[in-house]
């Protein structure tokens, strides 16, 4: 189980973040952990990467290329050596690392760059995903509305597309039968992975979060890791 204090707390935090973006709030984005440099202006970038994260006109909203020269090569989807006492199938987010795991079999994993939670909103500890969308509907919380009154043509929700904070995918973190508010979504920023910089929800590249949808059923176990 989550642990209790901290779950209330993010939950709270949830109600007033809504998964939105730094760039829709107007904060300025944390920086990330140092790690590798980025790519040089017209550096050879491998053909494999180039096709992973091709643009992808067919999804229901056409999704661009990625520039893969604004994101460090070490947050690129990988195959990598994982061990981990969880089960073959979970779920892990390292959060100070800025990477999410995907278990298998024989220690190993699939691994994700993502952008997480401002360090006001963090959070930590076992769920599951319930479900998964594909390109849902954001709605923003009333708080948020409040305090961003432009928001308020969104009362009932976003409409799905690319500039909806949620993205192309997005799957809902329940602890129990409680929502925690959480999401493992999308983003078209490219600039915000292997950084904090949103409200509080765990956010990976479109073409990232559609090979994760594509890979995890309802009921996946989720374990999100702290410092």
């Amino acid at each position: 189980m989550l642990n209790r204090r901290l779950f209330l707390a993010s939950a709270t935090a949830a109600l007033v973040a809504g998964c939105s973006s730094g760039s829709r709030t107007g904060r300025l984005p944390l920086q990330s952990s140092p790690s590798d440099t980025l790519p040089q202006a017209g550096r050879r970038i491998p053909a494999e990467y180039l096709q992973m994260y091709r643009a992808m006109p067919e999804e229901r909203f056409p999704i661009p290329a990625v520039d893969l020269t604004k994101i460090d090569p070490a947050y690129y989807r990988r195959f990598v050596d994982y061990s981990s006492p969880e089960p073959a199938g979970t779920i892990i987010v390292d959060t100070p690392n800025r990477f999410l795991y995907l278990t298998m079999e024989n220690g190993k994993a699939m691994r994700y760059g993502v952008g997480i939670g401002r360090a006001g909103f963090a959070w930590g500890g076992k769920a599951r995903i319930q479900y998964k969308r594909e390109w849902p509907t954001w709605t923003p919380p009333a708080e948020m509305i409040a305090r961003e009154p432009e928001l308020e043509e969104f009362r009932n929700g976003m409409q799905p597309g690319l500039e909806n904070p949620l993205g192309a995918r997005a799957l809902y973190i329940f602890e129990g039968n409680k929502d925690t508010l959480y999401r493992l979504h999308g983003t078209s920023e490219t600039w915000s992975i292997g950084k904090a910089v949103s409200s509080g929800c765990v956010r990976l590249l479109q073409q990232d979060v559609i090979d994760l949808y594509n890979r995890v059923p309802d009921g996946t176990p989720i374990f999100v890791r702290q410092a």
